[in-house]
């Protein structure tokens, strides 16, 4: 089972405060933990929302929103994802995460992702071929990937 582990925005992420040593420090331990235990799939910061957008569709054309947006609640900050094998060892995981982000006051937030056998029948045998293949381009791609 695959989840996202979303570091919830707060006004110092927005602000573009730059995490300090010890954040740092604790982050790289808790992630080096993961991948140790064979659980972390990817993790990465975001930069604030003001240099993000959001694209709207209506009725199927896109207009674009340049950033920031005010309500931080509702935006992330970063992101883990995770390959455990129960919602409970999620759980286990998120609990460990450092205790110094936001000086102990960070809200993170667990999402499941969907496995090809949630989407039933019309997840077709020649879509779930499809999409077979271009994981397996992303995985190829990504290592060989060398950083931009």
């Amino acid at each position: 089972m695959r989840f996202m582990i979303i570091r919830k925005a707060d006004r110092d992420t927005e602000a573009g405060v730059m995490p300090d040593e010890q954040l740092l420090a604790d982050m790289i331990k808790y992630n080096e933990e993961m991948v140790k235990a064979g659980v972390m799939i990817a993790g990465e910061g975001l930069h604030p929302s003001a240099k993000g957008a959001r694209v709207k569709f209506s009725n199927g054309k896109p207009s674009v929103i340049d950033g920031p947006f005010a309500e931080t609640k509702e935006l992330i900050a970063g992101f883990t994802m995770i390959e455990v094998g129960s919602r409970q060892e999620a759980l286990d995981w998120i609990r460990r995460w450092p205790a110094s982000d936001a000086g102990g006051n960070v809200e993170l937030e667990l999402r499941q992702v969907f496995e090809a056998d949630d989407f039933g029948a019309e997840f077709a045998p020649e879509l779930r071929a499809v999409e077979e293949r271009l994981r397996a381009e992303i995985d190829r791609r990504a290592s060989g990937a060398t950083k931009r």
